[in-house]
């Protein structure tokens, strides 16, 4: 062996172990295994391996309504959902950087319409849904049998404020804690939600797809109006819990600068991504945990983000240790992604054909 080869060899043996190509049939076999029709995009931290072909969808039946875009591309808007919590940490923890605000802080501190009426929740407690606030899904129906909070009903930050509970404890998915966060953080801040996602991550991030869903026409995705007959949901009355509609390519673009840790300081990312067992792994508005998956040697590390409103579902998925990001949209609301740490479904399976092959 030359001394040049000996060298090769060697700098092969000490180098790190890569994560393998991505297996592009058992990406198409995952997704078609399990049912999944949308949008669906795996990618490193500087390019895209697999999207979904350009397909087309028919309108509803008896209706005029086109339930999908009939171009599946990484352009095309779909609601973000509640990953529209994912952005509000990420605003969130840019404020901590900045010392306007504290994790372990109380909220009345921020936001004086919290004092009084029982003891006010931390940062951080909005952040892991353990807040004591009223919750919205317990608004009386509207006339379709949905929480009013989201059609018809009274709602808003008001409505949120009232009839709290102490927080602490277990936690409890609340929409409320999102809408009442993003109210503390427009006070300390001086600036409207939609103007700190446009500093923080629109402009640095060149995001040309995605904004807050307003009451207007122009605010709604392509795909919702007009709403299908029945579909009383409002999606500005999600508001930073979940209204934000977006592009793949957006959401793409956020999720590597926070894979690169662009986004906020080093220390602000390991809590916001500091997964708790005694919550069930939440962290700061997401999930973050280690699972087994079939064909790796070790179980990775999973920053998992879900969401749905109406029939739309969205999965925004980090692999930071392996360099890998899973995105999916779609508007089947039956679809069953599955649980992760199960060892088997849709998310399991298409997350080891992306990871471990």
């Amino acid at each position: 062996m030359t001394a040049l080869a000996a060298l090769a060899a060697m700098l092969a043996l000490a180098a790190p172990a890569q994560t393998p190509p991505p297996d592009e049939p058992a990406i198409a076999a995952a997704l078609k295994a399990g049912g999944f029709s949308g949008f669906a995009m795996v990618a490193t931290k500087d390019r895209i391996l697999w999207q979904t072909p350009r397909a087309k969808c028919a309108p509803a039946a008896g209706t005029a309504i086109t339930l999908c875009h009939p171009r599946a591309t990484d352009q095309q808007r779909w609601p973000w959902a509640s990953v529209s919590k994912q952005v509000l940490a990420i605003l969130t923890m840019q404020q901590v950087d900045a010392g306007r605000v504290a994790l372990d802080a109380t909220v009345d501190a921020y936001l004086p319409a919290l004092k009084g009426g029982g003891i006010a929740p931390t940062i951080r407690e909005l952040l892991q849904h353990r807040s004591g606030l009223r919750n919205p899904d317990d608004s009386p129906i509207d006339a379709a049998g949905d929480p009013g909070f989201y059609s018809t009903g009274p709602t808003g930050l008001d409505w949120c404020l009232a009839d709290r509970k102490a927080p602490g404890g277990d936690w409890a998915y609340n929409n409320c804690d999102s809408i009442v966060l993003a109210a503390a953080l427009e006070r300390v801040s001086g600036k409207t939600l939609a103007a700190l996602f446009d500093e923080g991550l629109a402009k640095p991030l060149a995001l040309a797809g995605t904004r807050y869903v307003d009451a207007g026409a122009d605010g709604l995705p392509d795909f919702a109006r007009p709403l299908p007959p029945g579909y009383a949901v409002s999606f500005e009355r999600y508001g930073a819990a979940g209204g934000l509609a977006g592009t793949g390519a957006d959401l793409l673009a956020i999720d590597r600068a926070l894979a690169a840790g662009t986004l906020m300081s080093p220390a602000a990312r390991q809590a916001m991504w500091a997964g708790d067992p005694a919550l069930g792994y939440m962290a700061l508005a997401q999930w973050v945990f280690d699972a087994p998956l079939k064909g790796c040697s070790k179980p990775v590390r999973i920053v998992e983000r879900r969401g749905g409103i109406g029939r739309y579902q969205v999965r925004n998925i980090i692999l930071p240790d392996v360099d890998r990001i899973v995105i999916l949209f779609t508007d089947d609301e039956k679809l069953e992604f599955g649980e992760i740490w199960q060892g088997k479904g849709l998310s399991h399976d298409l997350l080891a054909a992306t990871a471990c092959r």
